[in-house]
């Protein structure tokens, strides 16, 4: 796919609450002003609406009783940044707030809510929710990068579902819109256009994870593949962060009974071997590769913080001493925030942690006439 200059200021189409199955849905204005609008027949001004799914249409009760149903119901903005309180009634959801227009049809029984968000309110929201407050100008900056990146490399991601990306965190976390730091909105505005490909200008996978312990993980480790731009290297950045280390106890039987169940390892086998097990740079498996003991088959069973781990055996007990906090492979969260603390610019924390990797201004290479060919695969 080659994306001309529009995709990158376009509207994006991005799947709400798709974890529950909406039978009830509230919108209430927020700030600015809003039409209801059945297919093209204007309905009436948002105050507080709830929508039902209803035969193989929508069902919109206004406020005073009224109520209309079509197959399609849109809710569109009077003005510009316009935003409303948006919240799933049954099944009961947290109250959420979101900016520009949205889409309401029927999926089989449930509301499909699509919000038709511009990209840059889009893309302040996941910040937001990816990575909280209170951080340097640059680590933002590079989490917009990030983050426009993955969006134009997975536009098409459920495309068969009605829209291109959802709201959890399988595509990007996207809770609410941007709401406590307007840092987040000069971030993505400085590094308007940006995306991060590799040398053949195709758009990156932009993996990232909290803490990656001090060395970040060779992606074979997690998902059987190597990635180029990926590779496993060691991060100081963020030894000494809040994620960096963490230490649980799991009783010496579950996990005896486990590794043998699974693997047919046991203690006869290898003796003590079985709960000490040192891990100074990162591995992809537990005690040696030949018995074939995946480190993050023992992180899902045991709901471990990573898979950069070390055991011992204490009693009764395998004490785990970890290190960092999710899959390892990418930017390390953690990691990028100290470096913009410690002064590096955005481009030189991506450029850190993404190896043989391109930063693109898409708009200058358009004003010159050198346009890439930005492809998704």
């Amino acid at each position: 796919m080659i994306f001309s200059q529009q995709s990158f200021g376009q509207e994006m189409r991005i799947g709400l609450l798709r974890s529950l199955k909406v039978k009830q849905l509230s919108i209430s204005q927020y700030q600015g002003g809003y039409s209801i609008y059945g297919d093209t027949i204007r309905l009436s001004d948002l105050t507080k609406v709830t929508f039902f799914p209803v035969g193989n249409g929508v069902k919109v009760v206004l406020g005073n009783g009224t109520n209309f149903t079509f197959p399609k119901i849109l809710v569109v903005q009077d003005t510009l940044n316009s935003s409303t309180k948006v919240k799933s009634v049954s099944p009961a959801s947290k109250l959420h707030y979101y900016r520009d227009n949205f889409e309401i049809t029927n999926d089989n029984g449930r509301l499909r809510i699509v919000n038709l968000v511009d990209m840059n309110n889009y893309l302040g929201g996941v910040i937001e929710s990816e990575g909280g407050g209170g951080r340097h100008i640059d680590y933002y900056k590079v989490q917009a990068l990030m983050s426009r990146t993955y969006a134009m490399k997975n536009i098409d991601r459920h495309k068969k579902d009605g829209f291109s990306l959802c709201d959890g965190v399988h595509c990007q976390a996207y809770h609410n819109m941007l709401r406590h730091t307007p840092k987040i909105i000069s971030a993505v505005e400085e590094t308007q256009g940006e995306v991060i490909v590799d040398n053949r200008n195709r758009l990156i996978s932009t993996y990232f994870a909290a803490n990656c312990g001090g060395q970040t993980c060779d992606a074979s480790y997690v998902w059987n593949n190597s990635i180029p731009f990926a590779e496993s290297f060691v991060d100081t950045f963020c030894v000494h962060t809040r994620q960096a280390r963490w230490e649980k106890t799991i009783p010496k039987v579950k996990w005896e009974q486990f590794i043998e169940r699974e693997f047919g390892v046991n203690e006869n086998l290898v003796g003590d071997l079985l709960y000490n097990f040192t891990q100074n740079q990162r591995k992809a498996f537990y005690i040696h590769p030949s018995l074939g003991i995946p480190l993050r088959d023992l992180r899902s069973k045991f709901k471990l913080k990573s898979t950069f781990f070390s055991t011992r055996l204490e009693g009764s007990n395998v004490i785990v001493e970890g290190r960092g906090f999710g899959h390892g492979v990418g930017l390390c969260q953690e990691g990028a925030m100290q470096m913009a603390n410690d002064g590096y610019s955005y481009r030189q924390i991506a450029y850190f942690y993404f190896s043989h990797v391109h930063i693109i201004d898409y708009y200058r290479d358009q004003f010159f006439g050198q346009q890439a060919n930005f492809i998704t695969q």
